[in-house]
């Protein structure tokens, strides 16, 4: 298993994204058409994992990706408007997912945004950390914080894990839940994107 994921893993995806596109303000119509929507809080400096990320998401998983840093409705210069925009996207939004990458890691708006996100989707279980690392590094130098043990994460399964009963894992993306002993819970993360 990979728990923390390298910068670069999603590059495949993103010709043709334009993030512009996944900054328009959540609406019903995407859910009406089945669409699960995402708030992906990410660092501004982070653009190329992000629009990978995205175009991994919305080409795999008919999700609505939403950022913040195009969106023209935001204030210029970040204020307390800025801060209630932001509030009321991740609650339009039916899932939340932190790229935890060192920069957002570091950022007080990632973390204030963790922390909104946490009391809107925690309880449902509509958050999780996507946690990413610098390419080339070993993940002994990912920053991570500590509190973010407490969310479900993203994680690769490389097909030669086994669930406890022997059956193996197949290959592929799952959002895995861990209690204080280690003992893992994993789900695709198709079933997670489309529970909600």
């Amino acid at each position: 298993m990979k728990r923390i994921l390298e910068s670069g893993q999603f590059s495949n995806y993103k010709d043709g994204i334009r993030l512009d596109s996944a900054s328009r303000e959540v609406s019903s119509i995407y859910q009406s058409y089945g669409m699960t929507t995402v708030f992906i809080s990410h660092k501004h400096e982070d653009l190329e994992d992000l629009s990978g990320l995205i175009g991994f998401l919305e080409k795999n998983y008919n999700v609505k990706a939403y950022i913040d840093s195009k969106d023209s409705s935001m204030p210029s210069v970040t204020s307390g408007v800025t801060a209630s925009k932001i509030k009321e996207r991740i609650r339009q939004c039916d899932k939340f997912i932190l790229l935890a990458t060192d920069l957002a890691v570091e950022s007080k708006w990632c973390n204030w945004e963790l922390g909104y996100g946490d009391a809107q989707k925690f309880n449902s279980k509509d958050i999780a950390i996507l946690p990413l690392k610098r390419k080339g590094y070993d993940d002994a130098s990912y920053k991570g914080n500590e509190y973010m043990q407490i969310y479900p994460y993203i994680a690769y399964y490389d097909g030669t894990e086994f669930y406890r009963d022997r059956t193996p894992v197949q290959r592929g993306y799952y959002v895995v839940t861990e209690d204080e002993k280690g003992n893992r819970t994993i789900n695709p993360l198709r079933d997670w994107l489309n529970n909600h």
